[in-house]
């Protein structure tokens, strides 16, 4: 079982989800972003050296 989540399913009712999602869909915003990533800065160091060297 999840912590964060409750066994009963978010939305019970698949006409409120499927509408829901709809609504969102429908008036959402594409932002396209070029550049470099800001992943590899968020990553934790690696303190073990894998590249095999003794």
């Amino acid at each position: 079982m999840n912590c964060c989540r409750s066994p009963e399913p978010l939305f019970p009712n698949p006409v409120v989800a499927e509408s829901l999602l709809d609504r969102l869909i429908n008036t959402s915003h594409q932002v396209i972003m070029n550049g470099p990533s800001f992943r590899p800065n968020k990553r934790p160091k690696n303190t073990t050296d894998k590249t095999g060297e003794s």
